[in-house]
């Protein structure tokens, strides 16, 4: 009874841990990274909004950032709204 218990609940266990390795961890990692890049971000940095603008960082704030569009337009933007950071 034992036995029949584990070998039907075994295939289960295995297909979580596949799920596991390349789904979820892969994902928690990459958000860990978006996360240490919103925090590493500073004056002059350039950045992509998840709205698709490309700005410059003029004031580093707790949740918000202040930046400059190249019209000179100053937008305040959530920390969270950054997509990546631009690299000429």
């Amino acid at each position: 009874m034992n036995n029949d218990l584990i070998g039907s609940m075994l295939p289960l266990i295995v297909l979580f841990a596949i799920f596991y390795f390349l789904i979820i961890r892969p994902q928690q990692k990459q958000q860990k990274e978006h996360q240490a890049m919103r925090d590493s971000l500073e004056k002059g940095d350039k950045i992509v909004t998840n709205g698709g603008l490309l700005v410059e960082i003029t004031k580093v704030e707790e949740q918000f950032l202040t930046t400059k569009t190249t019209d000179g337009s100053v937008l305040r933007v959530l920390k969270t709204h950054v997509a990546s950071k631009w690299e000429d």
